[in-house]
């Protein structure tokens, strides 16, 4: 069975490690934002990473719900939409999401 230290070890090993301004690592916990910790391309090349190595289907993650953002056109996003008020329904994406998704061997959320 899949532990959540696994798979915290695992996204650990997978993301580069952010600094604060004081050059100080910041630290990746079970419940720390991976939309606020991870970087760029890097955080979905660990999801493909984790679905192989923990035998999850993650085809059914739907993006829109975590990164809102995103998912506005460049016309929507220079005219009408602030970003902080499209932040505001952003969910929270989390490594125990991802442990407790190994653990049932499917996606549990969305």
């Amino acid at each position: 069975m899949v532990t959540e230290q696994e798979v915290l070890d695992f996204f650990r090993d997978e993301l580069s490690v952010p600094l604060t301004w004081t050059m100080k690592m910041v630290p990746l916990e079970l419940d720390t934002m991976l939309q606020d910790y991870a970087v760029g391309d890097e955080f979905f090349y660990a999801i493909e990473d984790y679905a192989e190595k923990f035998d999850v289907d993650v085809s059914s993650i739907d993006m829109r719900y975590y990164y809102p953002w995103e998912n506005l056109s460049r016309w929507e996003r220079w005219t009408k939409y602030q970003k902080a008020d499209v932040e505001k329904t952003r969910k929270p994406l989390t490594v125990r999401m991802f442990a407790e998704s190994a653990k049932a061997g499917r996606w549990l959320y969305d």
